[in-house]
């Protein structure tokens, strides 16, 4: 996988740090919302799961979570996108 290029702060568009809201779509399973909070726990240890918005789909089958990370730098930030996408039971992260 290529390495995005760098961005000069000054070009950027989000001030580090910042709580960044971050949605994430899977199936609506138990223990879809716990796994989560726990992945980005990872990155944002002071992440309070109360604070997570769910949206189930029209049908029920498909869970949407908006979750507000806090992160201090863009590669943060990219290595909470990466995880986030290679988790099994995620299927979008916007």
């Amino acid at each position: 996988m290529d390495t995005p290029p760098e961005i000069p702060p000054e070009q950027s568009l989000i001030t580090y740090p910042t709580h960044f809201p971050i949605k994430v779509m899977g199936e609506n399973v138990e223990g879809f919302a716990e796994a989560i909070v726990e992945t980005v726990r990872n990155f944002d240890p002071s992440f309070d799961a109360t604070t997570l918005e769910r949206r189930p789909s029209k049908a029920g089958n498909y869970m949407g979570l908006t979750v507000a990370v806090f992160v201090t730098s863009r590669e943060q930030l990219d290595e909470v996108y990466r995880t986030l996408t290679t988790h099994p039971m995620v299927k979008v992260v916007l």
